[in-house]
């Protein structure tokens, strides 16, 4: 909660409070409790801006002072009845207690600060690939444009700060938890108070330049947005992130003109086989098609303050869920070093050899329980898989496609890399979706661990991979279980004994 909107709350309870238990209403308590709440109201919309989650506050707050200002200057008024003043009082109390549930449910949250030395600066670019034809695209001879948005140690803290969500406008309403759960938009304007600790087209840090670059891939139907704290952080520690807007697999992706593209890959069809190595193979190519802008941002041929600052000899990847299968199906390009799999089930697995590079596959909890019982080919009872909601036939096709997947977990395994698990996350607990309201826990979208507390863990771990792969330091937390992080397990031996 902001500052302003708790005092408002606290100070419209104490109105009720006065209204209620005050035998005179003309007192000099409720003059002052009335002052007092009409000038919170006042700062809170100019300082910290309008939200409809407290549409009852700011009327209560405008009837009360009516209400003594009109019984000042007509002492004579004719008094309710008791019973529409008890009614009255409370209505109010439920009314404010309705405005508490909506200011937890829907928190002005703070994205995790970034641990590292530096300030963040950020810059987006739209990059048009002229050879690759928009195969999600209805219309026809349309190229495949990607926004990309760039975090990197910036000089100073200085300029304008980056919001959570640029282009909120053109974003929120098609926010998926708005449309999961049939939220109007409206309660979902908040997000545009969401601040980050990016400073927008801020100068570049000259301390130690250049800086190993990392891509970075949302999950299907996601965006760039959802890994802002993971990117800041990475940055904040001397690297440079690029995050990818994969184009019509998003839920909106805003570009320069204005033009505002949605979802259009069949989110049906996406679990199919044929269908996500098509989508995958777009996405691949995104990656690919971005670190060779990057290059030519490098080499000044794109004018930006990057010019001659990335350290294009130490490239890393990592995504999560769909975005953690593009991190390991772009492995296979030799310009990346190293990549992460957030909690993602692959795509064009079947009949590749697995990747021999550095490569950790970080999952939830119950994705492992998945891979691991695929692993020791775990014979599901009826009553299972009844509660998966399968039947016996497609859980063998799915076990099937998992033990495909389940070979280059064994390869990378068996050439030092890491398959880890965080116990009580869920899918979600690996984005910064899992910070916009605690209800997201209680429906099982995220786990039951703090949101805050899952961030802090995936961020240590990552920037400990990357540190070890990129900048030849580091590398402790990935020796063995660690006492501060006693959720991270460490599975790679399983998958490792069975190559």
């Amino acid at each position: 909660m902001r500052l302003f909107e708790l005092l408002l709350l606290l100070s419209n309870v104490a109105l009720l409070f006065l209204w209620i238990f005050s035998k005179n209403h003309i007192q000099i308590r409720l003059f002052v409790a009335n002052a007092i709440s009409t000038t919170i109201f006042t700062v809170h919309l100019m300082v910290e801006g309008y939200r409809i989650q407290l549409l009852f506050p700011y009327c209560f707050t405008i009837a009360s002072l009516a209400v003594f200002v009109y019984r000042y200057f007509k002492p004579t008024y004719r008094k309710a009845t008791w019973l529409l003043s008890f009614s009255t009082h409370v209505l109010t109390a439920i009314l404010l207690l309705a405005t508490a549930g909506f200011m937890y449910a829907f928190p002005i949250f703070k994205l995790p600060e970034p641990t590292g030395p530096h300030s963040i600066g950020t810059q987006t670019f739209h990059f048009v690939d002229k050879n690759r034809d928009e195969i999600f695209d209805e219309k026809q001879n349309s190229k495949r444009e990607l926004m990309v948005q760039v975090w990197y140690p910036a000089q100073n803290g200085n300029g304008k700060n980056s919001p959570f969500m640029p282009n909120s406008n053109k974003m929120l309403p098609e926010d998926p938890i708005a449309k999961m759960f049939g939220i109007p938009t409206m309660f979902m304007e908040y997000l545009k108070y969401i601040p980050s600790h990016s400073y927008q087209d801020s100068d570049i840090s000259t301390s130690s330049p250049p800086y190993p670059l990392i891509i970075l891939n949302h999950g299907y139907g996601s965006s760039k947005t959802y890994h802002t704290s993971q990117a800041e952080n990475l940055a904040s520690h001397g690297y440079i992130v690029a995050s990818i807007d994969h184009t019509y697999s998003t839920f909106a992706t805003v570009f320069p003109d204005g033009k505002t593209t949605t979802m259009k890959t069949d989110e049906d069809l996406i679990g199919e086989t044929n269908y996500r190595d098509v989508v995958g193979s777009v996405w691949t190519k995104d990656v690919t098609f971005t670190i060779d802008q990057l290059e030519k941002i490098n080499s000044g041929q794109i004018p930006s303050v990057l010019k001659e600052k990335l350290d294009l000899t130490n490239i890393g990847i990592f995504g999560h869920s769909f975005g953690g299968a593009a991190a390991y199906d772009s492995s296979y390009d030799s310009r990346i070093k190293a990549g992460i799999d957030l909690d993602g089930s692959l795509y064009r697995y079947k009949d590749r050899e697995g990747i021999t590079k550095p490569f950790m596959f970080i999952f939830s909890e119950g994705a492992f329980d998945l891979y691991n019982k695929a692993r020791q080919q775990y014979d599901y009872t009826d009553e299972e898989l009844q509660a998966m909601g399968t039947t016996r036939e497609e859980s063998a096709e799915d076990v099937k496609n998992v033990q495909y997947q389940i070979e280059h977990l064994k390869k990378v395994a068996k050439n030092g890399g890491h398959i880890l698990y965080i116990e009580n996350t869920q899918h979600y607990n690996f984005a910064d979706l899992q910070f916009y309201s605690p209800i997201l826990q209680s429906l099982k979208i995220t786990g039951a661990i703090n949101p805050k507390r899952s961030a802090s863990i995936i961020n240590e771990y990552t920037l400990d991979f990357f540190n070890k792969h990129l900048k030849n330091k580091g590398g402790g937390l990935l020796e063995g279980p660690n006492s501060n992080y006693p959720e991270m397990k460490f599975a790679s031996s399983l998958f490792a004994e069975d190559e």
